[in-house]
């Protein structure tokens, strides 16, 4: 028996199913049933058919429970077959032994939902996951094990990360989540991304792999174990590839025997504080998964698909609340278009390619530099899929195969299921359009605030007195942002400048992150690192007087660090301070002896919830904002069931909390190159609000107050159709049954189709043009050629409907038959419309 097909033999045995009971219909009518999940060097088989996964990736605590049949409904909608999603062990034990799988850290419930909304899961067990989450998902206490060493053979790291993944493993049996068990659990991952640092452990980062590799697949869970970024996966674990292009830059599997699988196809680009706008263009997303099938790719997973919110305090360094905001589900889970449709259109076109691609014969015609065609085709029979590229970036290009020309505009690819008619390409967007709405809440913004402060200590009656400032990571152990340093010193008139206008500096270097600086009780000033430089120096002119000097430092952290290795061995906070331009020189006052506080006192008091802040003493906002302000107001739930913001206008830095639920870290203050607000707008989710009166505590940092705050409504209701006469039609327009490929409308053409959500109409036509209008949705302008009647025929089509379709036809436009500029060529549909 050939080697590959011995293994799949062997494997099919290890996963047999364990008892059969009636499964989901996915979104193919298929039931979702897996029990049996093999593979080899061409695809995954799940109960011995060869499968085309098309997966996103979802993480349960980036939303909220309510969130998530939503979410899941959105994605199956959007043509996936599968859910991705990592496991949070420092969400799941923030001490050790202490367990939390309730609310939104409810893996079980997410992994039954996705399997009741006809989807597989592929669950990545990590334990380390890294995800711009908080300190990569290890939990800080692992920090002070004795004689750890992260992620590599080091035998207290694999006892606790062992321990770990036994725990969720056997959880998974138990509630017979697994493949074999008649659950959607058809892939599982262990490590995360290792080849990055695997050679800074030498010896101990090859050994650990292995182990890593033995840990897992001796759990004989039923079905194949992963890998992403391991060159070096070990049987018979399968590396996969993360990245934007895996179809061009994936070296492929390491064994001949094994598909390759995309884990990781970056659908935007995370953001970090300072950051500006960041894009991925549906055109590329659906170049690259086009290329991948292309070349006998297996599964694609999006990350992220929807990325949501990272809440509380649970960011890594730097990293915004808002997380990937940029996917297909933006991150209140409302469809970001046409990213959402035009690869929901991919997917279908590549499965009409199935039979092809999964039975047909590989070849490839090669016609230039940047040209070719891939061909998938079984003799005698009329299966045959090809795929036209153009891979020239910038160009234009007609390419003639078996006798027809066909148009490619640069950097696309068109999908042939029949080898005759194309069905998709990838740089033509035939689907929706549509813009995301802030809309101030008409009844939700009526606020009486009332600020808190925060007293500024001096070195008496601090919690820990040292020598030296301590280590803030160690200081902090995760359970805060914030900690106080403080200290004083003597200083005489001797040692004080003379001269008019100068005035000793205080210094002080710091490894991280943030602080604010007060002496004698007075603000000196603010500094930060950032995600690339964490350390910073912090230096200002100071008036000292003449006798006790008291400085007092709010050193912070925005996150822990969530890559790299050797984590445990970052440190934070404030490294030395000194005093310089004195007339005796300068003074290092680093070993003056440091009292230290952890936290504030609103957080010990919990201001923020409505019992705690009961215990403070409120009063009336000021005339002049101070630093380190606790503001609070009651608002009303704003109208509707949407989903809903908070807009931060004119505050600083500091953390916002509604009924007591911690929404995330704000940081207006720290100013992308744009001169903008990294991220203005904070979700609330729904779930966190009362039904009719809600609290809202602000702590802010920095000198302002809250009076540009506003609560919004989000939608994403103005919706558009940016389409050409010779773009093709939607891939919706044809239909393959019983092995043969036909169009299943009279008129197969491009044509705007426009859908509201569901309960919303089209209510006004916004924009209307067709001729050569430019722009985007939400900003959409004239050009030098329209039609006059376009906005006539548009409303007539589309007023008071919830969907409608415009044919992109000339004839339909050109009143009287005269054409008003028939020197373009090929004239635009631009339509923007308004649901509610």
């Amino acid at each position: 028996m050939p080697r590959t097909l011995l293994f799949i033999a062997l494997l099919s045995i290890v996963v047999t199913a364990a008892h059969a009971r009636g499964g989901h219909k996915g979104k193919h009518g298929r039931h979702l049933n897996p029990q049996n999940v093999t593979y080899d060097g061409k695809s995954l088989f799940i109960n011995g058919r060869r499968e085309m996964l098309f997966s996103g990736s979802i993480h349960y605590p980036r939303s909220t429970p309510d969130m998530w049949p939503i979410i899941l409904d959105n994605a199956r909608r959007g043509g996936l077959n599968v859910i991705q999603t990592y496991v949070f062990w420092n969400a799941h034990e923030p001490q050790p032994g202490q367990f939390n799988f309730e609310g939104n850290y409810d893996l079980v419930k997410f992994i039954k939902l996705v399997q009741a909304s006809g989807m597989f899961v592929t669950l990545r067990v990590g334990p380390f996951i890294q995800a711009e989450w908080n300190h990569g998902g290890l939990p800080y206490w692992l920090r002070e094990v004795p004689g750890i060493i992260f992620r590599s053979d080091n035998e207290p790291y694999k006892q606790h990360m062992q321990a770990f993944v036994t725990k969720i493993v056997q959880m998974m049996k138990d509630e017979k989540l697994f493949a074999p068990q008649g659950g959607p659990i058809i892939l599982a991952q262990i490590e995360n991304e290792y080849n990055h640092i695997q050679l800074a452990y030498e010896e101990k980062g090859d050994s650990y792999v292995q182990w890593a590799a033995n840990l897992a697949v001796a759990f004989d869970v039923g079905v194949p174990w992963v890998m992403c970024k391991q060159r070096d996966a070990p049987d018979p674990v399968i590396n996969a590839c993360n990245g934007r292009h895996c179809g061009d830059t994936f070296s492929g599997p390491n064994k001949p025997y094994k598909p390759a699988i995309w884990t990781e196809n970056w659908t935007a680009q995370y953001r970090v504080n300072g950051d500006p706008p960041s894009q991925r263009s549906a055109e590329d997303i659906a170049f690259s998964v086009a290329r991948f099938f292309s070349k006998s790719g297996n599964l694609v997973n999006y990350y992220m698909y929807h990325g949501g919110t990272n809440f509380g305090r649970t960011s890594s360094a730097f990293t915004t609340t808002r997380y990937y905001d940029e996917a297909p589900l933006d991150e209140f889970g409302l469809r970001r278009e046409p990213k959402w449709s035009h690869l929901r259109d991919v997917h279908k076109a590549l499965l009409f390619c199935r039979r092809a691609i999964h039975g047909g014969v590989p070849t490839v015609e090669k016609l230039n530099e940047f040209h070719e065609i891939r061909i998938f085709e079984r003799p005698g029979s009329n299966i045959c899929a090809a795929f036209i590229t153009n891979n020239h970036t910038t160009l234009d290009a007609t390419v003639n195969f078996r006798g027809i020309n066909y148009f490619l505009p640069a950097h696309s690819i068109s999908v042939l299921p029949d080898c005759k008619t194309v069905v998709y390409n990838t740089r033509s967007i035939v689907s929706q359009h549509n813009a995301r709405n802030y809309e101030r809440s008409a009844i939700a913004n009526n606020f009486q605030w009332e600020m808190f402060n925060e007293a500024i200590p001096t070195i008496k009656k601090m919690d820990l007195y040292q020598r030296l400032p301590a280590e803030l990571y160690s200081l902090l152990k995760d359970t805060t942002d914030y900690a106080w340093y403080t200290t004083s010193f003597e200083l005489t008139q001797e040692d004080l400048p003379i001269k008019p206008g100068v005035l000793p500096v205080l210094r002080i270097m710091s490894l991280g992150h943030s602080m604010v600086a007060f002496v004698n009780g007075d603000l000196i000033g603010t500094a930060h690192g950032t995600h690339e430089e964490k350390s910073f120096e912090f230096e200002r002119p100071v008036q000292f007087r003449v006798g006790t000097n008291y400085i007092s430092i709010l050193a912070s952290t925005v996150g822990l660090p969530d890559s790299g290795a050797y984590m445990e061995h970052r440190y934070a906070g404030p490294k030395s301070i000194t005093i310089l331009a004195l007339n005796t020189g300068t003074l290092d006052i680093t070993d003056n002896t440091w009292g230290h506080r952890v936290g504030l006192k609103g957080e010990g008091l919990k201001v923020f919830d409505a019992e705690g802040s009961l215990r403070a003493k409120w009063k009336p906002l000021g005339p002049i904002p101070r630093p380190l302000t606790w503001y609070r107001t009651r608002f009303a739930t704003p109208e509707g069931t949407g989903p809903v913001a908070i807009r931060m206008t004119g505050m600083g830095k500091g953390l916002i909390w509604v009924n007591g639920k911690s929404i995330g870290r704000h940081w207006m203050s720290f100013l992308s190159p744009l001169g903008t607000p990294t991220q203005s707008e904070y979700h609330i989710p729904r779930s966190f609000l009362n039904p009719q009166d809600n609290l809202l505590v602000i702590f802010e940092e920095d000198i302002t107050a809250p009076g540009q705050v506003e609560i919004l409504n989000v939608n994403r209701d103005t919706i558009c159709s940016f389409i050409a006469e010779n773009d093709p039609a939607n891939v919706e327009s044809w239909a393959s049954r019983g092995g043969n490929f036909s169009p299943i409308v009279a008129v197969v053409g491009p044509e705007a189709s426009l859908v509201c959500t569901p309960g919303k109409r089209i209510v006004a036509v916004e924009f209307a043009s067709f001729g050569n209008p430019s722009g985007y949705c939400g900003g959409f302008v004239l050009g030098t050629c329209n039609s006059a009647a376009t906005k006539q025929i548009v409303e007539q089509a589309c007023l008071g409907k919830e969907t409608c379709t415009v044919a992109v036809n000339r004839a339909v436009f050109n009143q009287n038959g005269l054409d008003p500029c028939p020197e373009i060529l090929a004239k635009t549909l631009a339509v923007q419309v308004r649901c509610s």
